[in-house]
């Protein structure tokens, strides 16, 4: 089916002969710099460089151009080309590695939206434990740790508690990182398969405003991309308090520049007893690897990746029982929680550039998943003798394709950009189950069956630039989902299909070189859980979210970056399944506004300061005054910090983090405290080596993590309590590290 789409594509667009295509990466390793900004000096066209270092600039009149292309800790370098009618140009630009410049950010009217160009310094300079901490970087995005560390993250942002993942659409190289229809809750994100320091960048946006992404894309999304090679070979080390350790090696296997293949191995382990009374004994291992090879216009990429990790967790305990002085803040009412996943990924990816410089991107991929957690969130509320503990396991096999097609073509004499693509996912859930345990021996089921869910998608993007100032961007995509489950208790199958639309509506204004402002509109969805789906009969089961943003970016001379935006977010009426409980849930419509607020500052050549602040009204419609609170849902976070960067191998970073109190209930009655906390890491890094210490919790407060509003009770107890139940969060942590490269 693509091939006819690319027939009608190619036969349709208008002839444009004055076209620049090219490639931005790294000096010496070759390493493609997605990312960098490119700009034609003295035209106002510019763009940004994509997966594969690759770009296109077209409606160039002939003449004589220097091309700039920058990348935040690269030196800037100017490429000078000569534009002939009818001949397309290509060109590779390489960048070396430097300091920290924020002059290298351009402003462009042309790029559809902007990757943040920062994240690689940023995941080098925070303090990383796994893939889930380089959340962060998303400016306004905190996450919560609150099960022993196996554990997925729960996530908020923009005024709301996504809980693990869902309103906020994750991937790693294409892949899905969020799992529909899970057992612990959907759209369930564990990034912890990913190992941090092959992390090439982090491309991140808010709101429901592109074509390109689906299901879950209601706050937003974040798209890690992987290295295509290694810098260099290298061993690290890690030690700290708690009995924690990390190993992690990188091994180029193949890196010919001449023949264009590169490929490497990578493997992590990491291990710690954590800061709990009873040990958390937790244990994660990766293993990865990763071949790519271009033949003529042609780039084949493919991965696999093995993931297993385990832990004990001492959970989410009670304010009253540390208060009476029955357990510490780091004890436990139930020490037998934890449990234990794993997960396999293989992919093949290829890319194509046809001689117009349009580009044609396939991938196909395959996913085994285990997951198994026994958690105790109510004590002894329903089985006073026994305990409620419960068991939450299920084992899925995912199947997907996508494919994309992008093009430059003229509309009405203007410069006209068409992304048009799609897919399949498919996830074969056996097994999926809610039961009773106690010490994590089975006692009943509460749920038992296998699930299905399919979604096919398609979407068509186009980019108008009106003019060197103004650009238009306008999208639609439609998602067909099927669900199906089977009840294991009953023998009872049912199924259900639907269907969404979801077009957006995005405009931007180049108003010079530092400032640009943008106006975006359009709707996304999150799916529900199938189990949902079939109860409901399909009624809504694709829950819709309505986004509106303006915002703008300013450069303040050659030091100063501002991001401001306003916002607002509505969504419609949902069902909530809740795995813990095995129940569904109905919720009203919402509605969250607010303000983004970003700084970035270069106050010496060495050092670098930013800070992102982000206020957020979150309320529920249709209900009586003083109870629209949406518990949990934060009302005003901020982060940053200093980072250090010399020429003499020093680095490091002192960072903040601060989130107010917030309502854990919709009456605004009980209260999740808010917190501040500092981090910091120092680095000394030369050719060889380089070692450093990173310290979490700098000032060593008391601070709760994880907290909820929880009905329980205690062994001893007559009548239940409805208080805050809290993780707390780590206390002064501090990690040597030492790495090596060759």
């Amino acid at each position: 089916m693509y091939k006819i789409i690319l027939i009608i594509l190619l036969a349709t667009s208008s002839a444009f002969s004055q076209t620049l295509k090219g490639i931005v990466r790294e000096s010496g390793s070759h390493q493609p710099l997605a990312g960098a900004h490119v700009l034609v000096k003295g035209t106002g066209k510019g763009t940004i460089a994509q997966a594969e270092g690759n770009f296109i600039i077209a409606s160039l009149q002939p003449g004589a151009y220097e091309v700039e292309a920058s990348f935040v800790g690269y030196t800037t370098a100017v490429h000078a080309i000569e534009v002939k009618t009818g001949v397309p140009i290509n060109i590779v630009i390489e960048l070396t590695p430097g300091n920290l410049h924020l002059a290298d950010v351009m402003i462009s009217s042309t790029a559809d939206r902007v990757l943040n160009t920062l994240s690689p310094l940023d995941i080098q300079l925070r303090p990383t434990n796994t893939s889930q901490d380089i959340l962060r970087i998303v400016p306004g995005l905190f996450i919560a740790q609150h099960a022993g560390g196996g554990k997925a993250e729960q996530i908020f942002l923009r005024g709301f508690d996504i809980d693990h993942g869902t309103d906020i659409n994750l991937e790693v190289d294409g892949l899905p990182v969020n799992m529909v229809s899970h057992a612990h809750g959907q759209g369930y994100s564990d990034l912890h398969f990913l190992i941090p320091e092959l992390v090439q960048y982090a491309d991140f946006d808010k709101g429901p405003y592109f074509a390109d992404k689906g299901d879950f894309t209601t706050a937003g999304y974040v798209d890690f991309q992987t290295k295509n090679s290694l810098e260099r070979n290298f061993i690290k080390t890690e030690g700290g308090q708690f009995g924690t350790f990390r190993g992690v090696a990188g091994v180029n296997f193949i890196s010919s520049a001449a023949e264009n293949k590169t490929g490497y191995v990578a493997s992590e382990f990491f291990r710690s007893d954590g800061f709990f009374e009873s040990p958390q004994n937790f244990n994660r291992f990766n293993l990865t690897g990763k071949f790519s090879t271009r033949i003529a216009a042609h780039r084949v990429t493919l991965g696999a990746s093995y993931f297993t990790s385990a832990w004990d967790a001492s959970g989410q305990i009670p304010e009253r029982a540390v208060s009476n002085g029955e357990i510490s803040r780091f004890g436990a009412i139930d020490n037998t929680e934890g449990g234990e996943t794993s997960r396999i990924n293989l992919y093949a990816k290829h890319s194509y550039q046809f001689i117009n410089g349009s580009t044609f991107d396939q991938q196909v991929y395959g996913i085994h998943y285990n997951f198994n957690l026994f958690s105790n969130f109510t004590f002894y509320l329903n089985d006073p003798v026994n305990g409620d503990q419960i068991q939450q396991k299920e084992s899925r096999m995912i199947y997907g394709y996508k494919a994309n097609y992008t093009s430059l073509s003229k509309l009405v004499g203007k410069e006209l950009q068409t992304h048009i693509g799609g897919g399949v996912r498919y996830d074969n859930v056996g097994n999926i189950s809610l039961s009773n345990t106690v010490q994590r021996e089975f006692r009943s089921d509460v749920q038992r069956g296998d699930l299905t869910e399919g979604n096919a998608n398609v979407f068509i993007n186009e980019t108008l630039a009106l003019s060197n100032r103004w650009s238009m961007n306008a999208a639609v995509r439609l998602d067909y989902f099927t669900f199906g489950y089977t009840n294991q208790l009953t023998n009872e199958l049912k199924k259900e299909t639907a269907a969404i639309v979801s077009p957006k509506l995005n405009l931007t204004y180049r108003a010079n070189d530092n400032t640009s402002v943008y106006v975006r509109s359009g709707t996304g969805f999150h799916s529900n859980d199938a189990r949902v789906v079939v109860e409901q009969n399909a009624k809504e089961i694709l829950p819709r979210a309505f986004g509106v943003d303006v915002g703008v970016h300013k450069k303040i001379g050659a030091k100063f970056l501002l991001h401001a935006a306003v916002w607002r977010l509505d969504l419609n009426q949902e069902f909530v399944y809740v795995g813990d409980a095995g129940i569904v849930e109905a919720s009203g419509k919402t509605k969250r506004q607010g303000i983004d607020f970003s700084i970035r500052y270069q106050m010496l050549p060495w050092l670098f300061a930013d800070t992102d602040v982000t206020l957020a009204d979150p309320k529920a419609k249709g209900v009586a005054d003083g109870e629209s609170y949406i518990p949990l849902a934060p009302k005003f976070s901020s982060i940053g910090g200093l980072s250090v960067k010399s020429k003499t191998g020093w680095n490091g970073s002192l960072r903040y983090r601060y989130l107010v109190d917030r309502a854990a209930n919709e009456t605004n009655t009980v209260v999740a405290d808010g917190y501040f906390l500092l981090d910091a890491v120092l680095n000394y890094t030369k050719s060889r080596f380089e070692i450093g210490m990173s310290v979490e919790n700098l000032l060593n407060k008391n601070w709760n993590e994880a907290q909820f509003d929880t009905e329980s009770r205690l062994f001893n107890e007559v009548d239940p309590v409805s208080e805050i139940h809290f993780t707390p969060g780590t206390p002064f942590f501090a990690k040597l590290k030492l790495s090596y490269f060759f």
